[in-house]
């Protein structure tokens, strides 16, 4: 069973112009055959984010026009753009929309559905795009449509910009992504106005960016991010939140968005897995976008240094959005218009620098969360989520059914690279349920093939054993399938556990059921409008990988180790030093020192000579 949207790596599709030209040549014959009479070119089986989907094809056309100069195309965009000018644009308010601020503005909007009163929640946002296909249009308008029908558009892309930012609340579905690119429809739109009207709707846009997102940004995993959907990021709207902020900075040159795009896209990368899968969001946890990605990956991956375009993105969308059919659809189309003339070229070398919440090299990588615990472990091509017990998640030690994962203080990181090693060491003070203070330490060693975990903790009672994660996705050529199984070794005691109790609160990795279906089950609002996390943070046990400790420690230490990325057995052992506590196994020997003057810890690590 296929996960349905994490695909190939974007940066795997051919983004020369003769490759852009050959989508194009797609798009205008598609586009020909669907054009009604009246000019209509959406596609006839759409019904939803429909508003603005025609003219989206119109900018298509406007472009391959641009391009190739193409006879058969500048009538096709004059009757189009007429059909949007006089069919979707709407003046009356929708019944039943809340986010009007004043009523019976005459002003244009577009709609989501274009049946009045019929889910009026989102024309906010087709209304956003429709504004972005007009620029777009106005953009290459010399030359195609006469001076009467660009005068039209522009004052149709006013309105538009007047509707979003005077009629309505802003950003009324705190959605970054939809908000950033209403300032990118502003800014655009300013540069087609005469000056005297250009530079209050530029200022309007720039103090929109500043105090209405900028200044809510929330933290994640030490980043300040552009709020969605009631988060900070969503691995569907998050990189395409990225493609906005590089079209605003590509378009304006202020430094904020550079710097916010460069802030987000170091997010991006440390929270992306080598292979490029990622889960987890505000609106849809396992959902990821494709060509609306593009621009902001590729443009800002190059302005950090990083391979951003391993994002598994949706194939499906390559090129543009599409039906069920494959038949184009005008839906984002802008995010094509905006990546063909955008001249960055994707950089695909991976980051040099350490970061904090990522371990990475070579095949294997880890993204940790806020708590710097593991979020996601990839090793061996298969991906493994922080599996739950007793509705506690994370990885870490288990003692008595209590996971010890969670800080109580701050939390200390030392990242080492040393004999073709890359090693991450992390110290979590940690209160149990008796209320003794316990230091956690977490090694995470790898030679690009294997992931060694090591976890060392004050000695617990019972039986305690290391929750090591949940088997969930594995990579199978461009697509990842799910999985109940991982290559993984251990010298204690290794077992694979499935949760002995049903329902949606229990998930058993054996089970055809996603890791989103099973989020959305336990969601408080339905699917597409809840928080999946929200939900996900409900389940009470899962399938984990359980370990035990390992027999040669300290006696005042309970020692963990798993190997994951292959299943040969090996030996590893524990034992107090005068530089502290030594680890070794048979790759490496690392020393886990006291804490130096600042209260760092200290690491010292070298590969054991094979």
């Amino acid at each position: 069973m296929h996960l349905t949207h994490q695909r190939g790596p974007l940066h795997d599709l051919p983004d020369t112009p003769e490759a852009y030209d050959a989508v194009l040549a797609d798009v205008t014959e598609q586009a020909l055959r669907r054009l009604t009479p009246e000019g209509n070119l959406e596609h006839p089986d759409c019904d939803d984010d429909i508003g603005d989907t025609s003219l989206g094809v119109t900018s298509l056309l406007a472009l391959a026009w641009r391009r190739t100069d193409d006879p058969r195309l500048s009538d096709a965009v004059r009757r189009s753009l007429a059909f949007h000018l006089r069919e979707r644009v709407y003046r009356e308010d929708n019944p039943g929309y809340p986010n009007l601020r004043v009523r019976g503005s005459g002003l244009p909007y577009a709609r989501y559905v274009l049946e009045a009163g019929a889910h009026p929640v989102g024309d906010w946002p087709s209304t956003v795009w429709a504004l972005l296909h007009a620029v777009n249009v106005l953009d290459m308008a010399d030359g195609l449509v006469d001076d009467a029908q660009r005068a039209e558009l522009l004052e149709t892309a006013s309105g538009y910009w007047r509707w979003l930012t005077e009629a309505t609340f802003f950003n009324p579905q705190e959605a970054g992504n939809q908000a950033i690119g209403c300032v990118v429809g502003g800014l655009m739109l300013a540069r087609h106005l005469p000056t005297e009207a250009a530079e209050p709707v530029r200022a309007r846009a720039l103090a929109l960016y500043a105090d209405e997102i900028r200044a809510h940004r929330v933290r994640d995993r030490g980043a300040l991010l552009p709020p969605e959907h009631g988060g900070a990021y969503d691995n569907n709207y998050g990189p395409i939140s990225l493609s906005f902020l590089a079209q605003a900075h590509r378009i304006s040159g202020e430094e904020m968005f550079a710097e916010d795009g460069d802030a987000l896209a170091r997010y991006i990368d440390a929270r992306l897995t080598g292979g490029g899968f990622d889960n987890g969001g505000p609106r849809y946890s396992e959902q990821h976008s494709a060509f609306e990605s593009v621009l902001g990956l590729r443009y800002f991956g190059a302005r950090i240094g990083a391979d951003l375009g391993r994002y598994r993105g949706d194939s499906r969308w390559a090129r543009h959005a599409v039906q069920a059919d494959g038949g184009v659809d005008g839906h984002f189309a802008w995010m094509l218009v905006w990546q063909i003339q955008d001249t960055a070229r994707w950089h695909r070398e991976p980051s040099p620098r350490a970061a904090r919440h990522q371990l990475r090299a070579g095949a294997v990588s880890v993204a940790f969360d806020d708590r710097m615990t593991p979020a996601v472990v990839e090793a061996g091509g298969t991906y493994c989520l922080a599996a739950a017990v007793n509705r506690q998640h994370g990885f870490g030690p288990v003692a008595d059914g209590f996971l010890l994962c969670r800080p109580m203080g701050a939390v200390r990181v030392r990242d080492v690279r040393a004999d073709g090693l890359t090693a991450k060491l992390v110290t979590k003070p940690v209160v149990g349920r008796d209320h003794v203070l316990r230091s956690v330490r977490s090694l995470y060693v790898t030679d690009g093939t294997t992931l060694w975990t090591t976890v060392a903790v004050e000695r617990l009672e019972g039986t305690p054993y290391l929750l090591a994660g949940l088997p969930y996705a594995e990579d199978d050529g461009d697509r990842v399938r799910r999985t109940a199984r991982v290559a993984v070794s251990s010298p204690g005691a290794l077992r694979l556990t499935h949760p002995a109790a049903t329902g949606p609160d229990h998930f058993d990795a054996r089970a055809e059921l996603t890791q989103e279906q099973a989020a959305f089950a336990l969601a408080a609002d339905p699917r597409g409008y809840g928080d999946p996390d929200e939900g996900w943070r409900h389940l009470v046990s899962s399938t984990a990988l359980e370990a035990g400790p390992i027999a040669d420690a300290p006696d005042d230490l309970h020692v963990f180790v798993v190997g994951y990325g292959a299943e040969e057995p090996f030996a590893a052992s524990a034992e107090w030093g005068e530089e502290g506590l030594t680890v070794r196994t048979d790759a490496f020997t690392a020393v886990l020192g006291p804490a130096d003057a600042h209260g760092e810890p200290e690491l010292t690590l070298r590969a054991v000579s094979r």
